[in-house]
């Protein structure tokens, strides 16, 4: 019997994480692929692609539960609580994330929470936006002689417990970061919802020693045929930012490797469509 032929995905009520990648259908897993053809139920996020989307089972029912910035479709408990109910009313589940499920995707609350609920389940890793985005725009995360170490941190905005307790339109908004260990040098900085921050993460990283030329790259929609690379400098890119209007989402490179981009970029097949140097 051949690993196609095997038994399904689902021959009991269980969850399956599943990481969607990047958006580009053809850099799902095999086994991805296979789950969503047999899936019978799909909870899925607002950055899987529609193209995606469309290898699941035609008789599949999908639900939305999608959480972008500033407007949850479900809280993150409301989607937990989805998961084990169906579960228990004996449906078998696939919980769809873009990317990978563990890499800023929850997957690990949500597996915490189905195994004290004693709830089986299974995970399917996908590319993260930090692979794709980094090989679509011709940087390589790391490199023999510039960078040893690759870091991933998320650059979300947080405003105050007070500000967001009265709703304050002009609350005062701070990325949380480990500053410090984010400068150290030969290494490459991948930031994951970054843009609203840029400005503070730019300052930041400077002001805590990271050279001001630092290369660094905004690469949005990493993978789909829209995709843009926005080169600069730490300091000059939140200005490039601004006056190019990219949109989310968009991940943030910073380092040496990020200045690759323009070496490598003009022999690449199947380049981004927009990229700005």
């Amino acid at each position: 019997m051949s690993r196609l032929d095997e038994p399904r995905f689902f021959a009991n009520p269980c969850v399956t994480l599943v990481g969607a990648g990047p958006g580009d259908p053809e850099l799902l897993t095999l086994k991805a692929a296979r789950a969503l053809a047999e899936a019978q139920l799909v909870l899925y996020d607002a950055l899987v692609s529609p193209e995606v989307l469309a290898l699941c089972n035609p008789q599949a029912e999908l639900v939305y539960v999608g959480k972008q910035s500033g407007h949850h479709h479900l809280s993150q408990e409301a989607i937990i609580e989805l998961m084990i109910r169906r579960v228990r009313e004996g449906r078998s589940v696939l919980r769809l994330k873009g990317g990978d499920p563990y890499i800023f995707g929850r997957g690990g609350e949500e597996a915490e929470a189905l195994a004290k609920a004693g709830i089986s389940f299974q995970t399917i890793p996908g590319i993260s936006a930090a692979q794709a985005a980094a090989a679509c725009a011709g940087i390589p995360l790391t490199h023999r002689d510039h960078a040893g170490a690759v870091v991933f941190a998320t650059g979300h905005l947080r405003c105050s417990e007070r500000d967001a307790a009265l709703g304050d339109a002009q609350a005062s908004h701070s990325v949380d970061l480990d500053w410090p260990m984010l400068a150290r040098p030969h290494q490459t900085v991948v930031i994951y919802m970054g843009l609203g921050g840029l400005e503070i993460i730019s300052a930041q990283l400077i002001a805590h020693g990271l050279s001001a030329q630092t290369p660094a790259a905004l690469i949005a929609k990493a993978s789909h045929a829209d995709q843009r690379c926005l080169r600069a400098s730490l300091l000059e890119l939140p200005a490039l930012a601004r006056r190019s209007g990219v949109r989310s989402p968009a991940l943030l490179v910073i380092g040496p490797v990020a200045a690759l981009h323009e070496q490598l970029m003009p022999f690449m097949q199947a380049a981004p469509l927009h990229c700005t140097v």
